[in-house]
């Protein structure tokens, strides 16, 4: 119970601070530190990642910076493509999906090491407009990718949505994060439900876990503008990278059942 308040408020803080990325440690946290099977541990990490994606929302809500039609195409888009994931999910071993999930943090601890700088685009013209006609392919385009992996790993993606909203879309950071936040949360939503009966859920491991992310949220939320977003971010990718190596070792040699 210590291991799930300890990575819980950690995920929290990223997910506070970043606006994604924390999801990525739920599932091995949920599985390793936990003591949860991968059956469980999916729909357990996407509740906590919802939940506590949520509250990190509030202040951004309030600031103005969410791109509400973007996130409403991308998430909707998402949410759809999540169940297709679920499905996927249940068609392979285990193994296979942990082995999948540590390549899956390689290419995104690669992708934050690389940086998300401002670029524009269709979905955020010079003016402050949008070109729907290129906007509208590339936001269904990224939903649906996001959404499947949310599926598929149980994971919110925050850490690829942001990528997505800045090179792909052409959103500025700030307003990328927020609408991020949002993403996450439908697309978390979709996964549980597509995930709901795939397993017993540990509620008691589930509200120890959220309760310790919604306060870490809550605590770096009030910090997110002050800290240097592209040094946490690098920091971040590094811990994403020495991850992905430990659960791609635990999946040869220690498998886990659902």
């Amino acid at each position: 119970m210590i291991a799930a308040i300890g990575f819980g408020a950690l995920i929290g803080i990223l997910l506070g601070l970043l606006g994604g990325g924390g999801s990525i440690l739920a599932l091995p946290a949920l599985v390793y530190g936990a003591g949860l099977t991968l059956a469980a541990a999916v729909p357990t990490s996407l509740l906590v990642v919802g939940v506590s994606s949520a509250t990190a929302l509030l202040p951004r809500v309030r600031a103005g910076l969410v791109r509400w039609r973007i996130a409403a195409i991308v998430g909707g888009t998402g949410a759809a493509a999540a169940f297709a994931g679920a499905a996927v999910n249940r068609l392979l071993d285990p193994r296979l999906v942990l082995a999948g999930f540590a390549v899956l943090m390689v290419v995104a601890g690669w992708r934050m090491l690389g940086g998300t700088g401002y670029s524009g685009g269709d979905c955020a013209l010079p003016g402050g407009g949008v070109n729907w006609r290129g906007c509208l392919p590339k936001s269904i385009a990224a939903g649906l990718g996001v959404g499947f992996l949310t599926g598929l790993f149980g994971v919110g993606g925050g850490f690829l949505i942001i990528p997505a909203l800045v090179l792909l879309l052409g959103l500025t950071m700030l307003a990328a994060v927020a609408t991020s936040l949002v993403i996450i949360v439908v697309n978390s939503a979709a996964g549980f439900a597509a995930h709901a009966g795939d397993a017993a859920i540990d509620y008691r491991v589930a509200t120890v876990f959220t309760l310790a992310a919604v306060t870490g949220s809550l605590v770096a939320g009030r910090f997110a503008g002050r800290l240097p977003t592209l040094r946490l971010q690098r920091v971040f990718a590094w811990l994403v990278l020495a991850i992905a190596g430990f659960v791609a070792i635990q999946a040869i040699v220690d498998p886990v059942t659902a």
